[in-house]
């Protein structure tokens, strides 16, 4: 039923408000979007920031090596019966390495490492997320602007249709076929449809900012058209079943529940044994007397954890209701997602009803003005009569044009919905920005300050 006639829908609805092939189609338009939103780099660069987190949690089984050097001058004063004071002074100096290497921390740091690891990929689904809210606000603009575009002729051509009209009804109040009541009507109707014109031409502008805040560039001519009718899907059904397996907010607390978990092992590795060795090498001279001595030592270390004042005990006990949290949270969004199905295949439905309903509308409110203008001529209708039939099918027109943009807002939206409005599955034409590739780049970063783009 949803794609059934789309495309004929659309060709029906816009004509008349056609624009030229060259205009910005509805997939460039998204592309931009794509390619330019600020909330999207935004995004993107938190998610390189939360790579960084598998690095810094391996950092802590990595040897720890520092180097030192110190210089010290001692002044003595010496005094002896009969020979008075003596002063010496003796400088000694040392430089040494120093090598840390934890052999076992409890399992913390596999555990910290899989933390960091489930929060990577929860946040490449925050970044699926964003990526769906910028394309449908993306969609939603556009089709705000088309529509706007769409009522301002629309409202143009009512103020001509009215001011033809006014003229008619001059002519025949001079000749004695009306009164000054007809050409009174007339004149309050074309002073409202020109208020009209300059509110859409306002609200067209708000769209135009919009459009330019979320896409980046100005808008056109833009040209209507949908080629994504494949991508909803065949049932309810269906739908529920794509959500719950692809939206990103479900992803995104199953990973944030895998990560809460390993945390919860993390603390408890503190109240487990941790083994270090540490290795120490040291020259030591005295810069007076050139004299040199050489040491080297190793160390090992066992700490086994007997008492914390508890405050151990507490955080594993937060570590574990927060971990419940999560837990719940998946269930939340699963429901959340659900909901917003339904709700949207809804407005698309309902949306799909009141398209057609105005098609036919329209059609209708044209034959019954046309009507009544041919009976106005042979004196069997009033200039009120005409007047009140051209405002019907005004008002069909446009609520054809917000029929026509709602239903395919609400099409984007089921999109949305069901965890598939992405650059992919829409075949834009962009560079796909791929979070692996910096994941790569990082991962096994032992030192070095600069990012991978050279910062």
């Amino acid at each position: 039923m949803i794609r059934l006639s789309f495309s004929i829908l659309i060709f029906v609805v816009w004509s008349g408000f056609g624009s030229p092939a060259s205009a910005e189609s509805l997939s460039e338009a998204l592309a931009a979007a794509y390619q330019n939103n600020p909330s999207l780099n935004v995004a993107r660069a938190r998610t390189r920031a939360v790579d960084e987190n598998i690095p810094i949690a391996r950092s802590s089984i990595l040897p720890n090596v520092s180097g030192s050097a110190s210089a010290t001058s001692i002044a003595r004063r010496s005094r002896s019966a009969g020979f008075g004071s003596n002063l010496t002074t003796e400088t000694d100096a040392a430089v040494g390495v120093t090598a840390t290497q934890n052999l076992f921390r409890g399992f913390r740091t596999k555990n910290a490492l899989r933390e960091a690891k489930s929060s990577v990929l929860a946040s490449r689904e925050e970044l699926r997320s964003v990526v769906q809210d910028v394309l449908a606000s993306a969609a939603e603009v556009y089709m705000n602007v088309l529509r706007d575009q769409a009522l301002l002729r629309l409202s143009q051509r009512n103020v001509g249709f009215l001011q033809e009209q006014l003229r008619a009804a001059q002519d025949r109040f001079e000749v004695g076929e009306n009164t000054r009541t007809d050409v009174a009507q007339t004149q309050a109707r074309l002073a409202a449809a020109q208020s009209d014109v300059s509110v859409v031409r306002a609200n067209l502008n708000a769209s135009r900012a919009v459009y330019r805040q979320i896409i980046g560039n100005d808008p056109g001519r833009l040209r209507l058209s949908f080629p994504y009718t494949k991508t909803l899907p065949g049932s309810l059904s269906a739908a529920i079943a794509s959500g719950e397996d692809l939206h990103p907010d479900i992803l995104v607390a199953v990973h944030d529940a895998d990560a809460a978990a390993y945390l919860v092992k993390q603390v408890e590795g503190e109240l487990l044994p941790t083994v270090s060795v540490e290795g120490n090498v040291q020259t030591s001279f005295g810069i007076d007397d050139a004299e040199y001595n050489n040491s080297a030592s190793i160390t090992g270390r066992v700490s086994i954890p007997i008492y914390q004042g508890g405050g151990v005990s507490a955080r594993v006990r937060q570590a574990k209701e927060n971990l419940g949290l999560s837990r719940i949270q998946i269930d939340v969004s699963r429901v959340q997602v659900r909901a917003a199905v339904v709700s949207a295949w809804g407005d698309l439905d309902a949306a799909k009803a009141v398209t057609i309903s105005a098609v036919a509308q329209v059609k209708s409110s044209q034959i019954a003005l046309d009507g009544v203008q041919e009976e106005q001529r042979v004196g069997q209708r009033t200039t009120l009569d005409v007047l009140d039939a051209q405002q019907e099918l005004l008002d069909a027109q446009v609520n054809q044009v917000l029929a026509q943009r709602d239903r395919i807002v609400a099409s984007f939206n089921l999109i949305a919905a069901i965890g598939r409005l992405n650059e992919d599955v829409l075949g834009l034409s962009v560079a796909r920005y791929d979070p692996k590739q910096h994941h790569k780049a990082v991962k096994d970063k032992w030192f070095g300050l600069r990012t991978p783009d050279g910062r």
